[in-house]
């Protein structure tokens, strides 16, 4: 295939990506954090696992960017959770980055990712997606980071994906019976539930194909996009409010 062929296939991939989503980009994120309250608690790990499609559709885990974060001025860390995580805050070797920091840098991947896709933004999704989606946009506002690829309340939940397709809702189990392995050792590391949320996310999605084409057709016999059209369409109500993207980089 020379070049020209494999950017039509680019071309084409990103288009596909944009519909099945309409034009949202889905993108893992796992939150490691001090706490349940996201106003006062430390966030202290953050992984972020980007979503490819190959050109017959297939979704299928990208590239991570995972960060250690230092705990934020006056927050809060149960001793209960580092028990969970395993976290050190205080390690001499841990690499932690301020909060801002590591928010621009995986925004910036994320951002390249949603231009590559042909995309408006991204939208987040997580096992319990709520909590981290809380705990981004709580760490965004303290830092004050204007560039948020991010839909500000709109997520995708594999806890609830996973209880209808698999009837299972606890991660270790719901990876389990989708047929892959959970390492029990690694569990709670952020950049390691990020991309297990993220196959466990891309195996759902892929089953649900056929129903995403019927959709698609019912969606174009209404008028409400054309085959083979860009992520275009108006948004909903509800997303009209949501603040715009700010053009890329």
């Amino acid at each position: 295939m020379n070049e020209a062929e494999l950017m039509a296939q680019r071309l084409a991939t990103g288009r596909l990506m944009a519909r099945r989503f309409r034009g949202f980009l889905p993108v893992v994120v796992d939150c490691e954090t001090g706490g349940f309250h996201a106003a006062t608690d430390a966030l202290l790990e953050i992984a972020a696992v980007l979503i490819e499609m190959d050109p017959d559709g297939t979704l299928r885990r990208g590239a991570t960017h995972t960060f250690h974060v230092k705990p934020f001025e006056g927050s809060r860390i149960e001793p209960a959770s580092l028990t969970i995580t395993g976290i050190d805050p205080d390690h001499p070797l841990r690499p932690a980055l301020p909060e801002r920091d590591a928010l621009q840098r995986i925004f910036r991947e994320i951002r390249h990712a949603i231009r590559d896709y042909n995309c408006r933004r991204a939208v987040l999704v997580g096992h319990n997606a709520a909590f981290d989606l809380g705990f981004l946009n709580a760490a965004i506002a303290r830092s004050d980071v204007k560039r948020n690829p991010f839909h500000p309340f709109s997520c995708f939940d594999t806890a609830t994906l996973a209880g209808a397709a698999l009837g299972q809702t606890v991660l270790a189990k719901a990876v389990t019976v989708a047929g892959l392995k959970w390492d029990s050792s690694s569990a709670h590391s952020a950049s390691y539930d990020a991309e297990l949320t993220a196959d466990l996310f891309c195996i759902i999605s892929n089953r649900l194909r056929d129903s995403f084409r019927e959709a698609e057709e019912r969606a174009c016999a209404l008028g409400w996009m054309t085959a083979n059209a860009d992520a275009t369409e108006e948004p909903l109500e509800a997303e009209a409010q949501a603040p715009a993207l700010p053009p890329l980089a």
